[in-house]
């Protein structure tokens, strides 16, 4: 089985390079007993992987159990997970078993494993080193032969600074790391998740599928998506119900984007900034300035294009006049035409010019040949940025940056 082939079994959406990259871990380590450790932000998926790892593994005829850690109150989570005896504590009316002693033979996935007490903490990797454990209020020891699966969107080297994480635990459950990129890493799948999201929800609610237009889809791609898989799904379903309109434009997406105006510069708080952070804005800013950069040297060779052309066709001018003459030399033709002048008329020489001619030189700045075409394309197209970006070959950002640059009215 091929990634392409899990993705259509596990109805995952998307072709982003880091994304196929986790899901052929992910297949590679199934054949195993290692323990993984899945990584990423909240929102974008991380549930999927054990299951894969689960499915092609030998303990797929087992037991597989999923235990969000988050969910479960400290005073109880070692009851779940390990079981008890009866009247171990206040309502234990009867034994019980744990998720460890249920799932022996199968695969158990811990999510939100950093939310875990430091003593249920402690009782993990006694299990992960020997296959051991106890019943709360019982001295037996207990064997079980899970394959544990981990998963957390907590920076786990900053918990262990804090205390609050094992680093002995931590270094056992990442034997295999699997980090699952997040959303806004990943370009063009955000438009094909919403399209995904849009046929499901127009089914769903029998309505027909709203549709983004390409400057709806720009701004879907270029969002930081903060809750991920997760808010695009919210976000999609509250369209398809809301709106009438089933084309949706850029005005009418950003209403449903929280804080799109927002700055997506690092904040400094505490008079730090975050490395990660930093280092993944200094990438954006690095790539808005070389498309600005390319987008100037198309102007400019567009500029030049223009000015070459002028001085074609003064050329070709030139060129016909010494051909006509040529022709009637050829003919002996006595009365030949004036030579044809560039940039100039002919008069009769007693007449009077009888208002005064201003001679005006052209201007060769480049920022006035800029401001010239962009007043020229606005024009052409009634003040449509859009189109007449595409006319002068550059971006719509570039064009809006320049009105603003020039103080152009359009």
């Amino acid at each position: 089985m091929n990634v392409q082939q899990i993705k259509q079994r596990f109805s995952i959406i998307g072709n982003f390079y880091g994304l196929e990259h986790a899901i052929d871990i992910a297949m590679q380590v199934a054949s195993t007993d290692l323990t993984v450790l899945i990584t990423g932000e909240s929102g974008t998926g991380k549930e999927v992987f054990p299951q894969i790892i689960h499915s092609l593994s030998a303990r797929k005829h087992g037991s597989y159990i999923a235990v969000n850690c988050g969910a479960i109150p400290e005073g109880t989570i070692d009851s779940e997970l390990f079981g008890h005896e009866k009247g171990a504590f206040t309502g234990a009316h009867e034994a019980r078993k744990g998720y460890f002693e249920v799932a022996d033979g199968g695969t158990i996935f811990l999510d939100e494993i950093a939310e875990l007490p430091l003593s249920t903490q402690v009782r993990l990797l006694r299990v992960l080193e020997s296959g051991e454990f106890l019943r709360v209020g019982s001295s037996k020891v207990q064997k079980t032969t899970i394959r544990l699966v981990a998963a957390t969107n907590v920076n786990i080297i900053e918990a262990i600074k804090n205390n609050k994480f094992r680093e002995d635990l931590y270094y056992r459950l990442n034997t295999v790391p699997i980090d699952v990129p997040a959303l806004r890493k990943r370009g063009s799948d955000i438009s094909l998740l919403f399209r995904k999201f849009a046929s499901d929800f127009a089914e769903t609610y029998r309505m027909p599928t709203i549709v983004l237009t390409e400057d709806a889809k720009h701004r879907l791609e270029t969002y930081k998506w903060p809750g991920n898989i997760r808010q695009l799904k919210n976000m999609t379903e509250q369209i398809s119900i809301i709106e009438q309109e089933r084309t949706i434009d850029g005005e009418a997406l950003v209403k449903y984007l929280p804080d799109h105006h927002k700055s997506n510069l690092p904040a400094v708080i505490g008079g730090q900034i975050d490395k990660e952070t930093f280092s993944s804005e200094r990438e954006i800013l690095y790539k808005i300035l070389f498309d600005m950069k390319n987008d100037m040297s198309d102007l400019k060779k567009l500029v030049h294009d223009i000015i070459s052309d002028s001085q074609d066709s003064s050329e070709v001018r030139k060129n016909n006049a010494n051909l006509i003459e040529k022709l009637y030399e050829e003919n002996e033709v006595s009365e030949k035409p004036e030579p044809i002048k560039d940039f100039q008329f002919s008069r009769p020489r007693d007449e009077e010019i009888s208002d005064t001619e201003e001679i005006v030189e052209e201007s060769l700045s480049l920022s006035d040949k800029e401001i010239e075409l962009i007043k020229k394309a606005l024009n052409k197209y009634n003040g449509k940025r859009k189109h007449a970006a595409k006319e002068l070959g550059i971006s719509e950002r570039t064009l809006y940056r320049k009105i603003k640059e020039y103080n152009i009215e359009s």
